[in-house]
């Protein structure tokens, strides 16, 4: 009998007969092994625990404490919901499915109606039955051919034969009388998927290419334990109470309109007005430190962009130029830096300018495809708290930590405490990305390092995620929903300063290069918004929170004028107020306040209006407390001068 000769990560080498698999493989090790085993590993390919081996090489056993473990149940429970599928629906057709870290989907398409949310639960009730059977699940290699004879008149599921075959094969899943393409390793049996859950259903392009035909997409995740179950549908929970998108909608923040466009977010009053406080907040602690606010137009010639570099690097995330005759083409800018260029060449420049800082809160336009459209977060349309400081070469770690400290001061007055630093670097053997200087990024990496280094600030380093035009300091934070993104970010800046020639007359009579430092504080305002509103989970502070002060009269006819008085005491105190007057119950007015968060909430009535007083309830509080007015003035002053943070004041 001819052997094979596999090798562990231990080291060790052992021989075993042609044909073996790696659940025999396990059993030759521990019983205890072969119990939780999974699949295997050859050579860094999962096989799955009883595919037959016939080639030496480096194998490990996978268990279900291993991450790929988790993803080999998954892809089980997918295989199994398209089982499952199939019994409910005899006519249905398949699209992709897939097994990752958050979960599986199987995407499907009916002749007649998709399949609603409200079937979930009978299918549910259809894998619990296959599940319990513990049905074998046997991978077949077969032809192209038979495999295109198998699903026949199902066009997605030709198509994805086609796109996985190697050498004119397949392989083929097999759960009792039912086979479908096999998309991954599964587990040897259906039995062991039985803690599961089916999470809701979305359109999906086929393919992912907004051209194709929009599929309907079950969601589902599966573990090993019933309590890692519980743990994440509970996050999930957790997940959908803070989505930007749901508490939008909830508190009127904004919205997205088809017929208008996808990725172009309306701003409905509520939201317009956080919008606003952010931009004057951002722009009052640019201008303390120096920054000069400018507009530019959101058009610019398509040469500026060619010149800045631009075109070459995200002409796929820049929209289509417009012909506007004559030889000129007009481009909606992807960036702002080129503009900022030429505010500073409209000037000469000397050496006693420097540092310049320039700032703007500029409109920008990215064409985003339409899979990656979310909410505020990924929109065709931001405007981003930009700025780019022009320096000498000797100004540039000074300035770097000036921007720093900036940075550092504005988070502590949204109290964003959980942020981590990250040094960006160019990929050296990605010479198409990167601009091509092998001094100007050894140089400017240096300085950016030694910046931190100098400030005793920690950070890690990370190759490739460099700008194409330098290296730069990403502030890495997490959002609500646990997912890791760049809140804030520096970039240092040799190459647009020699694509533009700019020069600054030094001290010498003499011109030199300026380099250009490229910082945004708070990114969009759209991604910030969306940032805020799932920390706080709809819950702003009260300096942020678009109606701060809701007054509700015990009964309009008697205390209305009382209340409209406070309404305009607190509106001449920029105290954003408002009246409900609405002929509801008492009861009623307060608990929506509370579901609208609104900081305070006050109540007045005879005892009040006799005694320039008002009931005050704040939001996440049962009771009421009795203030005097002036006094509830001055404490909701000095909420709004600290930013919300904790104040020695008393209400």
């Amino acid at each position: 009998m001819a052997e094979i000769s596999l090798s562990f990560p231990d080291g060790n080498v052992k021989s075993f007969e042609d044909g073996v698999n790696a659940l025999e493989i396990a059993k030759s090790i521990s019983n205890s092994l072969a119990k939780k085993a999974v699949s295997g590993r050859l050579d860094g390919e999962l096989v799955s625990l009883t595919q037959p081996l016939h080639k030496d090489g480096k194998i490990e056993i996978l268990t279900t404490a291993d991450a790929e473990g988790l993803q080999v149940l998954r892809q089980t429970g997918a295989q199994i919901l398209k089982m499952a599928i199939s019994q409910n629906f005899p006519n249905v057709l398949f699209g992709e499915s897939e097994a990752d870290e958050d979960g599986f989907f199987v995407d499907t398409d009916k002749p007649e109606t998709q399949i609603s949310v409200d079937e979930l639960d009978g299918l549910a009730d259809a894998m619990k039955k296959i599940i319990d059977q513990k049905l074998p699940i046997a991978t077949e290699e077969i032809s192209v051919d038979e495999a295109l004879q198998l699903v026949a008149g199902d066009q997605y599921q030709e198509a994805l034969i086609k796109d996985n075959a190697v050498n004119d094969r397949v392989f083929i899943n097999q759960i009792g009388d039912f086979k479908a393409l096999s998309e991954g390793v599964t587990l040897p049996d259906t039995g062991s998927v039985k803690f599961f859950k089916l999470l809701s259903v979305a359109g999906a392009y086929w393919q992912g290419k907004s051209s194709n035909p929009m599929l309907q997409r079950i969601y589902a995740t599966a573990f090993f334990k019933e309590a890692d179950l519980d743990e994440d549908l509970k996050q999930r929970q957790e997940a959908r109470e803070r989505d930007h998108r749901v508490i939008g909608n909830q508190l009127d923040l904004f919205f997205v309109d088809p017929k208008v466009g996808a990725g172009l977010p309306y701003w409905m009053p509520n939201g317009a007005t956080i919008r606003r406080t952010l931009e004057r907040y951002i722009i009052d602690r640019e201008v303390e430190s120096g920054y000069q606010h400018v507009y530019t137009p959101v058009l610019a010639n398509l040469d500026l962009y060619k010149q800045s570099g631009h075109w070459d690097h995200y002409r796929e995330d820049m929209f289509p130029p417009m012909d506007m005759g004559e030889g000129e083409m007009l481009e909606l800018r992807p960036m702002n830096c080129p503009s900022h260029i030429q505010i500073y060449k409209h000037h000469i420049r000397s050496y006693r300018e420097l540092p310049l800082r320039i700032a703007e809160i500029g409109m920008m336009h990215r064409y985003e495809k339409s899979g990656a459209l979310s909410g505020l977060q990924r929109v065709r349309e931001m405007e981003l708290n930009d700025g780019h400081t022009f320096v000498a070469l000797e100004q540039i770690e000074k300035e770097f930590q000036s921007i720093l400290k900036l940075m550092v001061s504005v988070y502590h007055d949204f109290d964003i405490n959980d942020y981590t630093f990250r040094l960006s670097y160019r990929d050296p053997e990605n010479t198409e990305k990167y601009f091509d200087d092998d001094e100007m990024w050894n140089r400017a990496q240096s300085m950016l390092k030694s910046a931190m280094d100098d400030m005793g600030l920690e950070y890690t380093e990370a190759e490739g995620e460099a700008a194409f035009y330098g290296p730069k300091l990403d502030v890495q934070t997490k959002t609500a929903l646990g997912n890791e993104e760049t809140l804030s970010t520096i970039q240092l800046d040799f190459m647009l300063p020699e694509q533009f020639d700019l020069h600054y007359v030094g001290e010498d009579g003499e011109q030199h290069r300026p380099v250009m430092i490229h910082r945004g504080i708070i990114s969009t305002m759209e991604r910030f918004t969306a940032y805020l509103t799932e920390i706080y989970k709809g819950a702003f502070p009260t300096w942020l929170a678009p109606h701060q002060v809701r007054i509700i009269p015990v009964s309009e006819q008697k205390h209305g004028e009382y209340a409209e008085k406070l309404n305009e005491d607190l509106r001449r105190h920029h105290i954003r107020s408002d009246v409900d007057a609405r002929p509801e119950k008492m009861g009623y007015l307060i608990r929506d306040a509370q579901t609208n968060k609104i900081p305070y909430t006050l109540v007045v009535g005879d005892a009040e209006m006799n005694d320039n007083t008002v009931s005050v309830r704040q939001y996440g509080h049962e009771d009421s407390k009795e203030v005097n007015f002036e006094d509830f003035v001055s404490y909701v002053q000095k909420d709004l001068e600290s930013y919300s943070r904790a104040t020695d004041a008393e209400l």
